[in-house]
């Protein structure tokens, strides 16, 4: 833009400029904190600054990191590289690693404790459930498994684990202190079960069915199958885990689920071939929404969750996988695989944004095949 010419102009424009900055909201700055990426295929963890939107460290690894675990209090993020069986502790202080937790094996999944004074890995060809106090980093107790596993979960409110054996079509609810373990036939293969908030009920998500098999996991019995317009793939819950979210093969929508009253309430259209999602919680500034990662148009279509319908979409990078939203609700960040960045969206400004396209707000190069992502506050 030129600069005006005439004075009284010049003195306008610079009258007009005080009084708008006066009634515009400023935007607000950028996180305080650091998300933590792994990048698969770079064998190593990116820390990205949210204040200033830039990797300001790559901590390289020995193996492929395909798993991260925030643990706020201890300022600790927990890398598993799954082929070597490793757990690696990351210090979000000086964005280095400190120690490394050999599990004696490939891991296949491991889940924080919900005291948070461990970790627990599924081994890959052992057969055991592992604990890996995180004091020592460690393994500790061994709890034997009646065949291999492809899964598990771990409920919030009870000491148990929900152990899928997916090809067999059966789960198993494992007593982490007695080490007991009772086992429960699906029927068909399933993918990894995961609990009810209340840790009450199960549910697990069928492989070649377009199906959700409910189980009780007090008694080990089927409590109802719910039938779907597509294969459950992929799994979210909302916030307050009152609502679950399902996407898979065979339809290009969101199935919702409502898992106490265990029934299908809607299905609705997000986008092409919707996979891998996350919901942002309630606040002041924007109601629930749910990103939707669709892979195939890299886009992320985005839903509100009150009303179920789809308010905004973004175009992201290639092949977008994983989204995750910041602890204080203000930014989604989409992982893209295949391009090897992070695209970040502002939350509040999609939801008072009146076009169609969200507020796709900048791209971050992270590395190469960023695959997960956890975030903590400064």
């Amino acid at each position: 833009m030129s600069v005006p010419r005439n004075p009284s102009r010049r003195r306008c424009l610079a009258a007009s400029t005080v009084f708008l900055s006066g009634c515009w909201k400023k935007p607000k700055p950028g996180f305080s904190g650091y998300a933590f990426v792994a990048n698969e295929e770079g064998y190593a963890i990116a820390a990205v600054d949210l204040s200033a939107f830039a990797v300001v460290r790559h901590i390289h690894l020995e193996a492929a990191p395909t798993q991260l675990i925030s643990h706020s209090a201890r300022q600790m993020v927990y890398a598993l590289t799954p082929a070597t069986g490793v757990v690696h502790e990351i210090s979000r202080a000086k964005l280095a690693r400190e120690r490394a937790g050999p599990l004696g094996g490939a891991v296949l999944d491991i889940r924080l404790s919900s005291g948070g004074e461990a970790i627990w890995a599924l081994m890959r060809d052992a057969k055991q459930l592992v604990e890996l106090p995180l004091d020592t980093l460690r393994p500790a107790r061994r709890i034997a498994l009646p065949q291999l596993a492809s899964g598990f979960d771990l409920s919030l409110e009870q000491p148990r684990a929900m152990v899928s054996f997916g090809p067999a079509g059966a789960a198993g609810v494992v007593d982490l202190q007695s080490g007991k373990v009772r086992m429960t036939d699906c029927g068909s293969p399933i993918g990894t079960a995961i609990f009810r908030k209340d840790g009450l009920q199960c549910i697990a998500p069928h492989r070649d069915k377009k199906l959700l098999t409910v189980l009780d996991t007090v008694s080990g019995r089927v409590v109802v199958r719910l039938p779907l317009a597509m294969r459950p793939d992929h799994l979210c819950y909302n916030s307050n885990k009152g609502q679950l979210f399902v996407t898979g093969q065979g339809s290009d929508a969101v199935a919702i689920v409502f898992p106490y009253r265990t029934e299908v309430a809607e299905t609705v259209l997000s986008g092409s071939s919707p996979a891998a999602m996350a919901a942002s919680p309630l606040s002041l500034d924007s109601p629930e929404f749910l990103f939707v990662t669709n892979p195939r148009s890299n886009q992320v279509t985005i839903l509100d969750i009150e009303n179920r319908k789809v308010v905004a979409v973004a175009q992201v990078g290639a092949e977008p996988s994983h989204v995750t939203i910041t602890p204080n609700n203000q930014y989604a960040l989409v992982l893209n695989q295949r391009s090897g960045d992070m695209a970040v969206i502002r939350i509040e400004a999609t939801a008072k944004r009146s076009r169609f396209p969200a507020a796709l707000f900048t791209m971050i190069p992270v590395g190469s095949k960023p695959v997960t992502a956890v975030v903590q506050a400064v």
